[in-house]
């Protein structure tokens, strides 16, 4: 996990009202460590995501750009990496973070890639680079979605 500890000239991220989990405060900073190392000399828009699994852990990641625009990573599907690369299999709580105007949220495809590692009630906050700025569950985020227990039925080969 990339930590505020290891990076001294990190402020220390506030809470809101809006987060009164107490996982939040090392999920924002996890992100905001990680947006630091994002890749991203064309949009510019450097992004952070950490993702608590089954176990308490924390795992973070952040945007890789590519100059082939639709091969980047972003952010969330960084951290879901890791996080299966450590053995986790489930996604309890996540956080992105960028220095946006207004709250940001996983793109479409990132909330489809939450769902096969979270249930519908997973917090997901969205965070500037101070702050949590709201909260949503995965469910509100990605309603009716398709996940895994979509293909229960099917018998495995």
């Amino acid at each position: 996990m990339l930590g505020a500890e290891s990076r001294p000239d990190l402020p220390a991220p506030a809470l809101t009202d809006t987060t009164p989990d107490p996982r939040a405060p090392a999920l924002l900073t996890a992100a905001l460590a990680a947006r630091t190392h994002a890749h991203a000399p064309y949009s510019r828009f450097a992004v952070g995501a950490a993702l608590m699994d089954e176990h308490g852990r924390i795992h973070a990641g952040c945007n890789v750009e590519n100059a082939a625009y639709p091969e980047g990573l972003c952010a969330e599907a960084v951290a879901l990496g890791a996080l299966v690369l450590a053995g986790g299999t489930r996604v309890t709580a996540a956080l992105v973070a960028a220095d946006a105007p207004s709250p940001i949220t996983p793109c479409g495809g990132c909330r489809q890639k939450l769902r096969e590692f979270a249930a519908g009630d997973a917090p997901v906050w969205s965070a500037d680079l101070q702050a949590v700025t709201a909260r949503h569950t995965l469910g509100e985020l990605l309603p009716a979605g398709f996940g895994p227990n979509h293909l229960n039925h099917l018998a495995p080969r």
